[in-house]
């Protein structure tokens, strides 16, 4: 219950989130009660952000702390990080990984949206990794999020302006998700592939 979005343009990206934590269907932490609302981390020059049960944020923590070898500079570095952190959060966090008995891998119940210098990139329950050339959400704010940055992203306007819009009208109409927001911005690595003269 959130609004998260990750945002790329030109040379910068963006990461930026809501403060709000809710609880059930009726109960809700606002940033002024709450000591720790941010719900970005950063783990070797790496951006994380989570949708999912609120428990998520410190074991996704701890459990990248314990891994001896991550890559967090590709799709297919996500993956093998993730793959690797899936027997430690059963095991040694006690992640309950069924969802739908017919899914046809074991779910790690958080989708992840992660920001770095290589890009921007979203880690889903099955480990499924994407990374994203312009920008996206998730949460429940998500909707609204992508509209307002579809909308916004082809004006004059660099990558954290548009992350901001993207959470405030998360913010706006999305009951599960309030500002203030957090935001970071950080230089990406220019494309340096070479292109074969035609």
């Amino acid at each position: 219950m959130t609004t998260i979005v990750v945002v790329k343009k030109h040379d910068q990206i963006a990461i930026a989130a809501d403060s709000q934590t809710t609880f059930g269907d009726d109960h809700k932490l606002l940033a002024a009660y709450d000591c720790y609302h941010n719900k970005i981390f950063q783990r070797d020059g790496s951006y994380f952000a989570i949708s999912g049960s609120a428990a998520h944020d410190l074991v996704l923590q701890s459990a990248l702390d314990s891994l001896k070898k991550k890559d967090f500079t590709s799709r297919a570095g996500l993956f093998d990080t993730f793959r690797k952190l899936h027997p430690k959060l059963k095991d040694q966090f006690f992640l309950r990984p069924e969802e739908d008995e017919e899914d046809p891998y074991e779910s790690s119940q958080m989708m992840v949206l992660v920001a770095n210098r290589h890009g921007i990139f979203g880690v889903y329950p099955m480990r499924e990794v994407y990374e994203f050339a312009r920008f996206w959400a998730i949460g429940s704010g998500r909707k609204f999020a992508m509209g307002a940055m579809q909308v916004a992203y082809d004006q004059d306007l660099d990558a954290r302006a548009i992350a901001e819009m993207g959470v405030r009208a998360g913010c706006e109409f999305d009951v599960n998700s309030s500002m203030p927001m957090t935001v970071y911005t950080l230089d990406s690595i220019k494309d340096q592939k070479t292109h074969e003269p035609d």
